[in-house]
């Protein structure tokens, strides 16, 4: 092992200030000199720091500096309160965590940095799911929000996730996502930061969480009771939003919910999936069979932070599926559109290109933005955001974020009143299909273990661009890092068919992926029938199958 490494290992360990983390670094360090895996693992921890960027912090649980820890979380700390005092006096802000390993460690230090810098740091119980904190900086006039959480990633991964507000931001943009040049500023700050044993942390916080969450309840649960009846399965998959998303149902009306017991408290391990996100295969497995033997009519669920929502329905053509983000999202944006909404819609560059033609049946405006919500929720004057990746902005009056908790609400109410009505949430599909043609959504994604690979994948579709898709001339190549429509340059490449069939190619930006956005639309007549539309989700699902195919073919083989 070369010398400089272990004067690193030995300064970081030495700065740390928690006694399992500098005993990890010593063992992989002995181990090092004599086993080429430990060596491996120990030059990875120290090869840069974890990168901060618009989505914070975000990676495994490991001791060093390219992994989340307390010395990390206090460096990054020290560096959020040292750029906000920059700018602004006594900096108010608020601080939540999930049920993960070592969440509501990370937030405490965060707490104790904060309050020993001279800011005023407000800490919610333990613990929140993540539209709570988004609530809370902006019904607290909050400076800026940390949410320690990694969402819907492994078991073995936290995060610490940063939002502005009060002083630090326009009011539109109150409790949305860190953004440039936010963020470059921050992760200046953070590399300035001494060690951790040298950064002061004090007690003395404010703590927070039950008045706070009877508002967000209220607010979210008020409106008309339920016209039908109608049964829920509902499923928290581990994480913490069971506690507040059954006390909205039934705040809401909503008296038959039943839960998929398995799932339904916090456990850090995620011990029935394999990967704690509705959208993987096989996550909703349980809650889809305890829908069929209740005889329900939707299940929705939650991924562990509670921002994103997921739906399945039994679908008369397919038996019970889980909705695709790009359905889910049109069937709300056309609930809030006629039940009078008139704010602007938005959804990002990878969504569906339907959210478009029904804003402006509407005559509502439409603004696309980048991936995320940090862009979504700094549109001015926005009624509703979506991202195809399950997540949902419905009050943005409340939280310009993903809510999964308020859309989960909302779900319920469209259910219950289209039943009133003899239809359904499938029945709305096909309705906007006659109007507007079908839209029909997927997404194919390759995760690389050798990082590289992934810039490479990129250039190689750069400099290659594929001619065909599923048998029509690919007419546009857009490189997306060169701008498109206004939007601001982004890693991805887009590519439109003759038949107007789209494809965007982005690497993710919170796992070690390159994502493939698919999008086909078919024409359907406006008098289509059950049998028509059938045969036409039928070869649009072909196409689509055909597409990867194409895809997979050209760049992951």
């Amino acid at each position: 092992m070369k010398e400089p490494l272990d004067e690193l290992v030995s300064a970081w360990i030495s700065g740390d200030v928690d006694e399992s983390d500098q005993e990890e670094l010593r063992s992989l360090a002995r181990r090092a000199h004599s086993d080429e895996t430990a060596l491996t693992q120990l030059k990875d921890r120290f090869s840069h720091r974890l990168q901060f960027g618009t989505a914070g912090l975000r990676g495994v649980m490991a001791a060093g500096p390219n992994a989340m820890n307390r010395a990390v979380v206090i460096q990054a700390t020290h560096g959020l309160v040292t750029y906000l005092q920059a700018h602004i006096d006594q900096p108010k802000i608020v601080i939540g965590n999930d049920a993960r390993h070592h969440s509501r460690q990370f937030a405490l230090d965060t707490a104790g940095v904060i309050t020993a810098a001279g800011g005023e740091a407000i800490l919610l119980d333990d613990p929140v799911p993540t539209p709570l904190l988004s609530f809370s900086v902006r019904h607290l006039e909050a400076d800026a929000g940390v949410m320690v959480t990694a969402s819907h990633n492994p078991a073995a991964d936290n995060g610490f996730k940063v939002y502005l507000g009060g002083r630090m931001v326009d009011d539109h943009a109150r409790g949305v996502q860190i953004v440039s040049p936010h963020d470059a500023g921050i992760a200046e700050c953070i590399d300035a930061a001494p060690h951790a044993n040298l950064i002061p942390r004090a007690e003395g916080w404010a703590c927070a969480g039950g008045e706070l969450r009877d508002t967000y309840l209220q607010a979210i649960s008020q409106g008309q009771r339920p016209p039908a009846p109608i049964r829920i399965v509902y499923t928290a998959m581990h994480g913490v939003g069971a506690d507040i998303a059954l006390a909205a149902f039934q705040r809401a009306g909503f008296d038959s919910v039943t839960s998929v017991q398995s799932q339904l408290h916090p456990d850090p391990e995620f011990p029935t999936v394999a990967f704690p996100n509705p959208e993987e295969p096989g996550a909703l497995d349980q809650a889809i069979a305890l829908a069929q033997r209740e005889e329900a009519d939707i299940v929705i669920a939650h991924d562990p932070d509670a921002d994103r929502c997921a739906v399945a329905l039994e679908d008369p053509r397919l038996g019970w599926r889980i909705l695709h983000g790009d359905e889910l999202g049109a069937v709300l944006g056309e609930d809030l559109a006629t039940s009078g909404c008139t704010g602007v819609f938005a959804n990002s560059v990878v969504s569906s290109r339907q959210l478009e033609v029904i804003a402006i049946e509407h005559g509502n405006e439409y603004v696309q933005t980048l991936t995320g919500f940090k862009w979504m929720g700094r549109v001015e004057d926005l009624g509703f955001a979506y991202e195809e990746a399950i997540g949902y902005c419905v009050r943005p009056d409340l939280v310009r974020d993903k809510d999964g908790i308020t859309t989960g609400v909302m779900v319920a109410r469209l259910a219950s009143r289209l039943k009133a009505q003899g239809s359904s949430i499938m029945g709305l599909l096909d309705d906007l299909a006659r109007r507007h043609g079908l839209y029909l959504s997927s997404q194919l994604s390759v995760r690389f273990d050798d990082q590289p690979q992934i810039p490479l994948t990129m250039d190689k579709l750069r400099i290659s661009p594929l001619r065909e898709l599923a048998s029509s001339p690919v007419e546009l190549v857009a490189d997306l890092q060169q701008g498109w429509k206004g939007l601001p340059p982004t890693d991805g490449i887009l590519m439109k068919t003759r038949r107007d069939d789209q494809v965007i190619v982005r690497p993710s930006g919170t796992e070690p992926k390159v994502k493939c956005y698919l999008e086909v639309i078919e024409p359907v007549s406006p008098e289509a029938g059950f049998e028509e539309l059938s045969l036409v989700r039928t070869r649009a699902a072909e196409r689509l199958t055909t597409i990867k195919e194409d895809l997979s073919a050209a760049l992951f083989a």
